[in-house]
């Protein structure tokens, strides 16, 4: 599954940084989380590091992108072949 920030976001700015893919940005209201570039940090950390970071607990799994370990591995690569 990808993630997605709820209603909840305080837009404390803590979660943005330390995506690394970049699938975090400002929203209208609040952050943002594209699940066409969030694997849940498979492939950089054992975590997910917004989630660690947030103050907030406001990110939740995304329900309408569900996607296995091994498909969020596929799009880590797809995404590191793609900036290469």
């Amino acid at each position: 599954m990808s993630l997605l920030i709820t209603d909840e976001c305080i837009n404390c700015d803590v979660c943005e940084p330390e995506c690394p893919n970049g699938a975090i940005s400002q929203g209208d209201e609040i952050y943002v989380i594209d699940p066409n570039l969030c694997t849940e940090c498979v492939g950089h950390y054992e975590t997910s590091q917004c989630v660690e970071v947030c103050p907030v607990d406001c990110i939740p799994h995304d329900p309408e992108h569900v996607e296995t370990k091994e498909g969020l591995l596929e799009k880590y690569n797809r995404i590191m072949s793609e900036t290469a």
